[in-house]
Formats: C-alpha cells, sequence, structure tokens
C-alpha cells in the first residue's frame, strides 16, 4: 500500500504487487525453516523426533520455532477441512484476535478462488496479503470499456491503499435499516472488489414506532452523536427520543436483533459465502437449507476436523457446532454425548406426558360448565365433584382391603396380622372423612 501523501498507484505499477512482500520468504521456505527448528530443538536435547502424527506438540514447537524464525509477523495455523469432497485449507485467528483479512480470506479459500500449497500448516500475515493481492490482480476483468477501466483502476488503488487496515481491522459503520447498509467508507471498496457481499443484523423491528422515530436513518456514530445532542437539549421531545435510542442500543448491546436475524436469513442467498459483521468481528457465513452458519476459525479448535461451522439461531450467540456437511458435531465424542443427550431427552418428554395426563385427570372440563351460572352453584357442582372423587378412593381401598381378606382367609396364620393391617387401613379412612366433612371450597 502506498505510503499517506504519495500518490496511488496506477493499475500497471500494481502488477509487481507480488514483489512487495519479496523480503517474505514462500511457504515452503516458512515450513522447513520451522520443521527444521522443531527437529533440531528435539535433537540437541538427545530426543528422538516427534512423530508426523503427534500434531499438537509438533504444532506449538512449529508456531513458536516460525515466531523465532519471521519476529514481529502475525502467524497463522492452517486447518485442513474435508469441505465439498475436497481438502480445503481454513486459516484460524492466533492471539492477536480476529481480523477482516482472515474472514475474507477464508471467503476466498472455500470458494476455491486462492489455493494453498497442500500439507501447509502455518502461514504469515504478510503471505495471506501476497495472497489476496496477486488475486486482485489476477481477477482484472478482460474486456470493459474505457470508463469501466478507469473506475475499476480507481477502486483497485483505493482499495491497495487500505489493504494493510485488514490485519487489524476496518472503519465499518453500519445503519440500521438493512442488512446490507453501510455507511460509506473506502474500506467497503475491498469487498466490492472481491465481490464479497458484506452483511449485519444490527436492525431495528420497524414495529416499533418510537424507536424507529428516534433513530431513523442515522448509521451507529451518527446516533451516538444524536444521543448526546439530545440529552443537553432543553427540548422534552428530543430528550425522549435519546433516551430511546439509548435504550435502544443497550438493549441491542450484541449488535443483533431477532428481526434482523430474520432479514439477514432472508436475505442471504443459499450456499452464498460471505463476510458477517458483528461487535467489530469479521465471520465467514454461509446458508446451508435455510439455516445460516459461521466458520469456525478459532485456533482452539484447531484438532477438531468435525468442528466446521456454528449455527446463528439466535441473538445470544450459544450456536451448535457442526460439521463441514453441516451435521450436529460437538467437540468431543459424538457417540457418547448424544447418546447421553437423548436419553436424557426421551426422560424428559416422558415426564412430561405424564404431568400432563395426570394434570388432565384431575381437571373439571369447564366447557361442560354452563355460562352464568351463579357462584352457590357452581360450589356445589365443585364439591359434588370432590365428593365423586373421595367416593372413588373409599371403593379402590375397599376392594384392596377385600382382597387382603380373601388372602387372610386362605392362610389362617396371617389373620391376626390382616385384621390388624385393616384396622390400620380404617384409621386413616375415618381420618379423611372427618377431614372431608371439615373442607370448605375457595372461590
Amino acid at each position: 500500500p502506498s505510503p499517506p501523501g504519495e500518490e496511488s498507484r496506477s493499475l500497471d505499477s500494481l502488477d509487481s504487487f507480488s514483489n512487495l512482500h519479496s523480503c517474505c520468504p514462500s511457504s515452503s521456505e516458512l515450513n522447513s525453516d520451522a520443521e527444521e527448528a522443531v527437529v533440531a530443538g528435539a535433537s540437541s536435547e538427545g530426543a528422538a523426533p516427534e512423530p508426523e502424527g503427534d500434531r499438537p506438540a509438533a504444532g506449538s514447537q512449529l508456531l513458536s520455532a516460525s515466531k523465532e524464525r519471521f519476529p514481529g509477523q502475525s502467524v497463522y495455523h492452517i486447518k485442513w477441512v474435508r469441505w465439498k469432497e475436497e481438502n480445503t485449507p481454513v486459516i484460524t485467528q492466533n492471539e492477536n484476535g480476529p481480523c477482516p483479512l482472515l474472514a475474507i480470506m477464508n471467503v476466498l479459500l472455500l470458494a476455491w478462488k486462492i489455493k494453498l500449497p497442500p500439507m501447509m500448516e502455518i502461514i504469515t500475515a504478510e503471505q495471506l496479503m501476497e495472497y489476496l493481492g496477486d488475486y486482485i490482480l489476477d481477477a482484472k476483468p478482460k474486456e470493459i470499456s474505457e470508463i469501466q477501466r478507469l473506475n475499476y483502476e480507481q477502486n483497485m488503488s483505493d482499495a491497495m491503499a487500505i489493504l494493510h487496515k485488514l490485519q487489524t481491522g476496518l472503519d465499518v459503520n453500519v445503519k440500521f435499516t438493512g442488512v446490507r447498509v453501510f455507511e460509506y467508507t473506502p474500506e467497503c471498496i475491498v469487498f466490492d472488489l472481491l465481490d464479497i457481499p458484506l452483511y449485519h443484523g444490527w436492525l431495528v423491528d420497524p414495529q416499533v414506532a418510537d424507536i424507529v422515530k428516534a433513530v431513523g436513518n442515522c448509521s451507529y456514530n451518527q446516533l451516538v452523536e444524536k444521543i448526546i445532542s439530545c440529552k443537553q437539549s432543553d427540548n422534552s421531545e428530543l430528550v425522549s427520543e435519546g433516551f430511546v435510542a439509548e435504550q435502544f442500543l443497550n438493549n441491542t448491546a450484541t449488535q443483533l436483533t431477532y428481526h434482523g436475524l430474520c432479514e439477514l436469513t432472508s436475505a442471504v442467498q443459499e450456499g452464498e459465502l460471505c463476510v458477517f459483521f458483528r461487535n467489530n468481528h469479521f465471520s465467514t457465513m454461509t446458508k446451508y437449507k435455510g439455516q445460516l452458519y459461521l466458520l469456525v476459525t478459532d485456533q482452539g479448535f484447531l484438532t477438531e476436523e468435525k468442528v466446521v461451522w456454528e449455527s446463528l439461531h439466535n441473538v445470544d450467540g450459544d450456536g451448535n457446532f457442526c460439521d463441514s456437511e453441516f451435521h450436529l458435531r460437538p467437540p468431543s465424542d459424538p457417540e457418547t454425548v448424544y447418546r447421553g443427550q437423548q436419553d436424557q431427552i426421551d426422560q424428559d418428554y416422558l415426564m412430561a406426558l405424564s404431568l400432563q395426563q395426570e394434570q388432565q385427570n384431575q381437571e373439571i372440563n369447564w366447557e361442560q360448565i354452563p355460562e352464568g351460572i351463579s357462584d352457590l352453584e357452581l360450589a356445589k357442582k365443585l364439591q359434588e365433584e370432590e365428593d365423586r372423587r373421595a367416593s372413588q378412593y373409599y371403593q379402590e381401598q375397599e376392594q384392596a382391603a377385600a382382597q387382603v381378606q380373601v388372602q387372610g382367609a386362605a392362610s389362617p396364620a396371617s389373620g391376626r396380622q390382616s385384621g390388624s393391617n385393616e384396622r390400620k387401613r380404617k384409621e386413616p379412612r375415618e381420618k379423611e372423612r372427618e377431614k372431608e366433612k371439615n373442607s370448605c371450597v375457595l372461590l
């Protein structure tokens, strides 16, 4: 990128973009040098080199060795996943946190517009910039008019001027009226130039009139300035608008609303690869069978080959992990996890059915009670229902006692014991009858 104050490069001079980072070694040199450092470190300790299958230990040593080899450069791990029957690389985020460069590069990698050498394990930010710059030059339209060519050259020059910001962050300012509505900034040219859609889901629900009026067509920065201005106003209506706008920002601190999520699901095309902006974070997003998914780029999932996507179905951010074919895959053994989850679901379902059936058996059918009934008549009906239940209960108890007597007659040795048991049963029944006589109905 051109330093501030210098003239922007023309399209012809940009053809040598790959030479801008000639000081940065190739990916093969990066991997070979780092691997040599790992082997040398192991040999110096008198231990045998780590086997190729032992990825976690070798990976950490590889990353530390690459940082020593390339001090001051951001180094990223590469995760290889099976994407649409092809072995495809995914750039994972490092300790420096997420940046738009990763989201853009992962879109191009999943679309196979940029390809990395097989078995490449780490890559520097400078190498990513080199791949991206070369792709921008290769994607130059061939047959366009003179006006279109000049316009494209200007866009490319502007994009190259801010390309270095992709490593840290872009000045993106959302508007609350549409999922693709942003305040125009030079940074947005990069997405237009690469033909990568940029979305957000921080929308105002049009059915809430007071928030619609308070927010209006403001961008986020403009809305913050409006809130400050309204608080200092002497006009009570403006003060009220400022309070409503501030409450909206506080209540939607996740920068995603359910109205925005619905609009987002409707706007994104099936199978589309795009970038989703939320909380100053840029994520690679796609849509599969009507459901939105975000690419999992956290370095903590580097060894979880089956964890590729995370569903975006609520504003709280607790999505479900899925593999490259969008099958549910928790970050652990799926056999034991899902068997336990399914057993718990079945038990909960049976318990709910049991409680529902018990409640239905105990409740009175209120539809059969005629309208306009007096309180006294309703109390009588409730008492009759209670008496019916008590009578049914006593009959069941007497039948059970009769069965015990029959068994006692068949077994004389147990007669005294049966008689005492029957007295014990009768005593609670007498207490229950006394309780029923003294009970009252509360309306």
